[in-house]
Formats: C-alpha cells, sequence, structure tokens
C-alpha cells in the first residue's frame, strides 16, 4: 500500500496547438493553443481548482505557458519560467514529419540508427536529468503541498519511464500522454512513492488525435521517428 504523500508534483502537458500547416514545430516561436487547446487549458484549471497547489512552473514556450494560466489564476499564483521543463530537440524541427514521408527520404535515414540515445535528438538521458532537477526544485518549493510542471509530450514521458525503470525505447503511439494530461509523482519526503496518471481534458481531444499521433492534429512536435520498437 502507498504511503500518504508528502508533497505532489504533476506534470501538466499542454493542449492543442494551433497548427495548420502540420509541422514538426519543436522549440519554435509563434505556435500558440488553439481555441480548442485553450478550452482543454479552462478544464484542467477547473479541475485543479479545489488542491493544494502552491508552485506553478512551466517551459518557456507560449503553447506551455497558455496551458499554465486558467491554473495559475486559479490558485493566485505567479508562473515560474524553467528552461529545464522545454521540449527535446529535434533534427526534424520545422518538417512535417509522418512514417510515410520519412520513408521516402533516404537522407534522413542517417538519423534514425540508433533509437536508444536518440539519434535525431536530446539523449533521452539528458532530457531527464533536466526534467527531474526541476521536479525536485519544486517539490522543495512545494512541501508539503502540490506543484505543477506545464511540459511537454516527450519529456514527460521519457521522465516517467525513468521513475518507473523502464526502457527509454518505445512506441511513440502508445505513451500514456495526451493533451492536457496530469502525470503525478507523489512524494514521500525526497522520494517518489506512486505515479499517478489522469486525463480532465480527454473527452475534449479529437478521435483522429488519439488514432494517428504522426499526422498534423496528433502533436507532431513530439512525435518520434518510426521504428524505434517499444520495450
Amino acid at each position: 500500500m502507498s504511503q500518504t504523500p508528502d508533497t505532489v508534483v504533476h506534470l501538466l502537458r499542454h493542449g492543442e496547438v494551433h497548427n495548420p500547416e502540420g509541422v514538426l514545430y519543436g522549440r519554435r516561436d509563434g505556435y500558440h493553443l488553439s481555441d480548442l487547446g485553450r478550452r482543454m487549458a479552462d478544464r484542467v484549471g477547473e479541475a485543479l481548482a479545489g488542491r493544494d497547489i502552491t508552485h506553478i512552473r512551466s517551459s518557456p514556450l507560449e503553447r506551455a505557458q497558455e496551458t499554465a494560466a486558467p491554473t495559475a489564476a486559479s490558485h493566485g499564483l505567479e508562473v515560474v519560467t524553467d528552461e529545464r521543463v522545454i521540449e527535446s530537440t529535434n533534427v526534424f524541427e520545422g518538417t512535417r514529419f509522418t512514417q510515410d514521408n520519412v520513408l521516402r527520404r533516404p537522407g534522413v535515414w542517417r538519423h534514425l540508427w540508433n533509437p536508444w540515445k536518440p539519434s535525431w535528438g536530446e539523449p533521452y538521458k539528458q532530457v531527464v536529468a533536466r526534467m527531474m532537477s526541476a521536479v525536485h526544485d519544486a517539490r522543495v518549493e512545494a512541501a508539503g503541498h502540490e506543484a505543477v510542471l506545464v511540459s511537454h509530450q516527450l519529456p514527460i514521458w521519457i521522465t516517467r519511464l525513468h521513475v518507473e525503470r523502464r526502457s527509454f525505447v518505445h512506441d511513440p503511439r502508445k505513451r500514456q500522454c495526451t493533451l492536457c494530461s496530469i502525470t503525478s509523482f507523489h512524494f514521500v519526503g525526497d522520494a517518489i512513492t506512486q505515479v499517478s496518471y489522469s486525463e480532465p481534458a480527454g473527452d475534449l481531444i479529437p478521435a483522429k488525435d488519439r488514432r494517428a499521433p504522426f499526422s498534423a492534429g496528433g502533436a507532431p512536435e513530439e512525435a518520434a521517428p518510426p521504428g524505434t520498437g517499444s520495450a
């Protein structure tokens, strides 16, 4: 049986982004929440309104800041901008990355040789190191209460795999980290004793986005190349 947590740190993924071109936008500026994304962020704010949240920090990217805003407003808190929870780097940033077109472009295959690192972007171990540093700082800031960190799908999922001592190699279509989902780390002291997951805006996610994570509607900024396998 899990011990009653002293502190909870929630990792919140941002909402849907306006991206009509369907590009993998990564760390690029200028990508804001869509109208639906703002509804998702509002839904999260409502879901967390009654929680004992005393600290909020966010990726500097617009979509994350906009997702954090309703929760910060409902608790009367300022959002701390934290570069450590930013999106991962990716050599395919700025392109329309899909399973079909990557197989037709032999010039990009050289980036796909090592899914364990991964060879197409920021090393998973580096992502985990910066994310866990931010998680523990948030835990200290919210000691005895709850904190929210607004980040992105890949950093959140890789951090969860680390905490659960699972392999980093995975099928990105099977990540349990939907738009505006919350992955929660429950701490007793400085140790994580439980991981929980919820989707307060799950009913707002279009069916196509659940089916096709490599499409424009399926968060292409965080889609990893195909062929990575599952651990």
